[in-house]
């Protein structure tokens, strides 16, 4: 059974918050991060983003690049500051976007139960992305950034939540996004009551955080050895995590743009389509349910839908991205692994179809594809059978803040 853990977290001062609280590490490039940390000496992106505090070109995976994340780390601490927490505590956090609201539970995830898919994956992950997220945790000797969790509703956990988020928060604070995030801290009885919940939810599922979590579970394995005390309890065995119902959670999609049509004309590619999908001139760019594309060619938006028996697929085959990738992508326009082609990219929903209006206008792309959102549930019965999501196949929003809570070992 999932456990989610309290601990003792560490966290900014009520008056430091809204400059402590930065976006994640992997939403952002260098540049990016550089710029949203300008004029800021208290923003997380100076840990998780230690590069923008370098020389310009440093080479990312260097020693001195994890040596600067724990220097800023130390100074963010001191100066900030950021306080420990004497007691152990489970935390509220709920974000809300526009008429979008989402309550989770930050605690401390167990790495045994990822390993032992108690806490169960849809994604692959790549070994760099492991190697660099483990050295900058063991460096920092802390998870800062939560790994974004979710489980099949429980009423009861609902309720408490619900009960809990009533008092008066520990944070409440808009971020320059627009985002309102708010934490409440709870208390240490009812933080056991809690947990003693989330034990009777059988699994957790990853719903973004792949990386994060699979060096949680090398962070494990590294300082065990080191322990001739070794118990299976030292908080280097748990991992930051934001627990979140699966009915609460809001996926994007992921659409497609296409940099050219693989030497075929436009009213040609619409013909070879038009073989496994009835297509139709539209007004609309967004699809309005599942086994629906749009397309943009040519100034022009084409509704397309799937002729085959959804139904009669596989968990994998039935998703929107395998449809496009099986039938369109691959055999007419020669992308056959989305992973590594260097002929597409994939945008996020939250950027909207004008994005991919732009792209194609502008000449950067040839074609574009506006995608129904994979469900929730998709993600879990997926998960469920061990099998992995093909790439680029949700969005997540609103996003969680780093440097809300922190879990040290």
């Amino acid at each position: 059974m999932a456990k989610i853990l309290p601990f003792n977290g560490l966290l900014p001062t009520q008056e430091r918050v809204e400059q402590v609280a930065a976006v994640p590490y992997d939403v952002v490039n260098s540049a990016e991060a550089a710029e949203l940390a300008t004029g800021n000496p208290y923003s997380f992106l100076h840990v998780s983003r230690p590069e923008i505090d370098m020389e310009p070109g440093v080479n990312l995976y260097s020693d001195p690049v994890y040596a600067k994340a724990a220097e800023n780390f130390a100074k963010l601490c001191s100066e900030a500051p950021l306080k420990l927490d004497d007691a152990k505590h489970l935390y509220i956090y709920r974000l809300k976007m526009g008429d979008h609201i989402q309550t989770g539970v930050i605690g401390a995830a167990s790495s045994d139960e990822y390993n032992r898919d108690i806490i169960k994956k849809h994604e692959k992950t790549r070994q760099d992305k492991e190697d660099d997220r483990t050295r900058h945790v063991m460096a920092l000797r802390s998870h800062t950034g939560p790994a974004f969790l979710t489980y099949q509703d429980s009423a009861e956990i609902t309720d408490l939540v619900n009960k809990l988020s009533q008092g008066t928060p520990l944070f409440d604070f808009t971020a320059p996004d627009d985002i309102v995030h708010t934490l409440w801290r709870v208390d240490e009885t009812q933080s056991k009551q809690l947990a003693e919940l989330f034990a009777k939810v059988p699994y957790l599922y990853i719903a973004d955080g792949h990386h994060r979590s699979a060096a949680a579970a090398r962070v494990a394995a590294e300082c065990r050895p080191n322990n001739p005390n070794h118990t299976g309890d030292e908080d280097y065995n748990h991992f930051l995590a934001v627990t979140f119902p699966a009915s609460q959670l809001k996926i994007l999609s992921y659409n497609r743009a296409v940099h050219n049509l693989n030497g075929l004309g436009e009213t040609e590619l619409l013909e070879q389509i038009g073989k496994c999908f009835a297509v139709s001139e539209t007004t609309d760019p967004v699809p309005n349910e599942p086994g629906q594309f749009c397309i943009y060619l040519a100034g022009k938006w084409y509704l397309l839908k799937t002729e085959q028996n959804i139904a009669e697929l596989g968990v994998i085959e039935r998703l929107d991205v395998s449809i496009l990738q099986d039938n369109i992508l691959s055999p007419l326009l020669g992308i056959d692994d989305p992973r590594t082609s260097k002929k597409i990219d994939f945008v996020g929903g939250i950027r909207g179809t004008s994005e991919l209006e732009k792209l194609v206008d502008s000449g950067k792309a040839a074609v574009a594809f506006s995608m129904y959102p994979t469900t929730v549930q998709q993600l879990i019965d997926i998960a469920d059978a061990g099998e992995i999501m093909p790439p680029k196949s949700t969005w997540f929003e609103p996003k969680l803040r780093d440097g809300l809570v922190c879990h040290n070992f």
